[in-house]
């Protein structure tokens, strides 16, 4: 067993992107992946690195069987165009948002953002998971100084990656409290009888918050990644629900909208909370993605923390001292100190958000649905929120 510079454990979407960005620095990298998991139960995402970013899937899967599709902003589109596997992904793989339409609890409360009057190509990009890991395992294949490894190996540095259930995270004692929200999100493919011209569409309501998300698969302009964070019983409800029954109650939910809904696929559930660790770094180690923090996805920025971490991480690897070891604390508390902010700040957002919505006082809804409206009128607001969302 040979030694090397960096051991990635976890080979998703996290872990694998964070392999190629090290290995393209001449450091040997070796990945560890952990046992893949049934996705049935709640290990996949609709919008949000919901563990499954982090932890392993299986290679093989697809748009008819996996339910996922990660949100991407700018930022983490910029680095999976730097490892080389952006443009390795087939087209209808990846769809542009141009216009984003957020409604909320009361008649007429809307907000909208559009790329056009943000002067921007497009405001996100929703990515076919299934197709996002097999290009980033295909890179990491072809990869010099990067291999995969069936057990742990020396490493200068360990990035540890594995989901919010890392059992190495667990193994060096770091604590992650978690505030659990009752609620689980519900994933599905959609299809709809209509175009969806590259808009996403967002209602905030108690206590549930629903996101259809366009996609390109499995019908080309027509399709959608659905996202339903609802509480315990409703998703129950929902997941016993057939098929048509389904597709109904989603429909019926979105007045319309989006047109009439048709299921594509398995459906899927996983349960929703609020997590940080206690430390994301310590000597020869770092957390990364779902393994250091979980938000919310009604914001849709699970997966684009993770890939930030990625961006920093390596950037602070790169800068580093040439005296300084990988391992050493203080490269670790560099990082530590970029991200904190950035993830401290979103997980105010998104539960902040929750909260606000899911209060069912009358006064609550006047107050969140009049803020909408004024967010909704001020330009300059507008503007600054797109971007934290761009920039991650």
């Amino acid at each position: 067993m040979v030694d090397v510079d960096v051991l990635v454990r976890g080979g998703g979407v996290v872990g694998l992107s964070a392999a190629l960005a090290l290995a393209r620095q001449g450091l040997s990298v070796a990945v560890l992946e952990q046992p893949v998991q049934s996705r049935d139960g709640g290990r996949v995402g609709v919008g949000v690195s919901s563990g499954d970013s982090d932890s392993n899937s299986n290679s093989n899967s697809n748009s008819n069987s996996d339910a996922r599709a990660f949100a991407l902003n700018a930022a983490s589109v910029q680095l999976l165009t730097t490892l080389k596997v952006w443009a390795a992904m087939p087209p209808d793989a990846r769809t542009a948002v141009y216009e984003m339409h957020v409604e909320g609890d009361t008649a007429g409360t809307v907000l909208d953002f559009s790329a056009w009057s943000q002067s921007l190509p497009e405001l996100a990009w929703i990515v076919d998971a299934g197709e996002l890991e097999s290009a980033l395992r295909a890179a990491a294949r072809f990869a010099p100084r990067l291999e995969f490894v069936s057990q742990a190996c020396p490493a200068a540095l360990q990035v540890l990656a594995e989901g919010r259930d890392s059992a190495t995270r667990q193994q060096l004692g770091v604590a992650m409290p978690r505030h659990a929200y009752g609620q689980r999100a519900v994933a599905a493919r959609l299809v709809s009888g209509q175009p969806h011209a590259g808009i996403a569409r967002q209602w905030f309501r108690s206590p549930d918050v629903l996101a259809l998300l366009p996609l390109s698969r499995p019908q080309p302009e027509r399709s959608y990644g659905l996202v339903w964070s609802v509480p315990d019983s409703q998703a129950d409800l929902l997941m016993a629900m057939d098929d048509a029954a389904f597709a109904a109650a989603v429909t019926d939910a979105t007045q319309g909208a989006a047109g009439a809904l048709t299921l594509a696929g398995r459906r899927a559930q996983w349960p929703l909370a609020l997590a940080r660790a206690d430390a994301v770094h310590g000597p020869g180690w770092v957390l990364v993605g779902d393994s250091a923090h979980v938000v919310h996805p009604l914001a849709g920025q699970g997966l684009n923390l993770g890939l930030a971490d990625v961006a920093v991480l390596a950037q602070e690897i790169a800068g580093r001292e040439s005296w300084r070891a990988l391992g050493d604390v203080r490269l670790g508390a560099r990082y530590a100190r970029r991200r904190r902010g950035p993830t401290w700040a979103m997980a105010q957002v998104t539960d902040g958000l929750l909260q606000l919505f899911a209060h069912p006082a009358p006064l609550a809804r006047e107050l969140r649905n009049r803020g909408l409206t004024l967010v909704n009128r001020l330009p300059p607001l507008k503007r600054l929120l797109t971007g934290m969302a761009l920039g991650g």
